[in-house]
Order: C-alpha cells, then structure tokens, then sequence
C-alpha cells in the first residue's frame, strides 16, 4: 500500500482497509499535526485533533470526490476543521492579529520526505505572497477565519463590523488568493 495514489488509499480506506489508513496517515501524519499545531497552539490538543480528524477520515472516506480535489488537500481539509472545532470548543480570548502577515509555521519536525518537506514550504510561500498581494481588511479577515478560527459573528464582533461585511471581504479575499495562486501554478 506503500506505493499506492492518495486517491487509491482513500478508496481503500472506504473497504475499511486499516493498513490503507496507516499509510494515508504516514503520509500526512506530520504535515498534519503541524496544521493543527498552527490552529490551536497546543501540542496535546494538537494531537487530539489529528486524531479525531484520522478517525472521520476513516469514517467520511466514502464523501471523498477525485473530483472536487486532491486527497492531500481533502484530508488536510478534515485536520483543519477538526482543529477549528476544537479552538471554538475551547472558546479562547481571540485578539486581532497584527497587520504584517501570518504567525510562524509550525515546521515538521526531521521529516522522512524531503520533497513533501520541499512542497510544503513552497506552498507556504506561495500563500504567503497571494495574502500579502490582497488588500489589508481581506487578509485580516481570512486571518481570523482560517488562522484563528473564529466565526464569522466573532469576527464581526471583534471588528465592530457588519457581518455581511465580514462575510464579503472573506469571501471577495478568497477569490483573490484563488487566482493569484492559479496564476503563479500556470
């Protein structure tokens, strides 16, 4: 299964293949805890996050579609929301962040691919430059959702903006990060 496509473990994991979820978390088992590292800030929550997200991979497989991405990005997308869930379980005081850019990634530590090492910096990079390209009140928005993750009333109310507002400049933010970032992969 060592050799097997992301998409192909997937797949398996859907037949209930537990080496097939071994190797899927292999893959990613760093990578993601250093998502959720970044989310939360904490390493045993950290962990309890990667966790819970592995086990709804193991559930949820079946919602999987090659369609709509790849399996990287869809199991990173579980961590994610997973690490979102459990910031807002936790209810944490939230401050804004500065203007200047995103906290420092959480590093792998020693990993085992040094491509998969190579493509994430390049990817951090590239988000990087896209965030620092959009206007200022976008980035702080999408900071907050996606790097805090705070809700968009919380957002609205650490802003003292209108939540319609809140819910324009991310989304009007996203698309500007989507298309710089299509521009710099062509």
């Amino acid at each position: 299964m060592a050799g097997s496509s992301d998409e192909a473990l997937l797949r398996d994991i859907t037949h209930r293949h537990e080496g097939a979820l071994a190797a899927l978390y292999d893959r990613f088992g760093r990578i993601s805890y250093s998502l959720a590292m970044r989310v939360v800030g904490d390493e045993a929550m950290a962990e309890d996050v990667v966790q819970e997200a592995y086990v709804k991979v193991w559930r949820m497989a079946h919602t999987y579609s090659e369609s709509r991405g790849t399996a990287r990005a869809w199991v990173l997308s579980v961590v994610h929301h997973q690490a979102i869930d459990a910031c807002r379980r936790r209810r944490a005081t939230v401050s804004l962040a500065p203007a200047g850019g995103l906290p420092a990634a959480i590093e792998p530590v020693a990993p085992d691919n040094v491509w998969e090492t190579v493509s994430v910096k390049l990817d951090r990079e590239s988000l990087l430059r896209a965030m620092n390209l959009i206007p200022l009140e976008q980035r702080r928005m999408i900071e907050l959702a996606f790097f805090k993750g705070c809700t968009h009333r919380e957002i609205a109310d650490l802003t003292r903006m209108p939540l319609g507002t809140v819910k324009s400049r991310i989304r009007i933010g996203m698309e500007k990060l989507r298309d710089l970032l299509l521009k710099e992969r062509v």
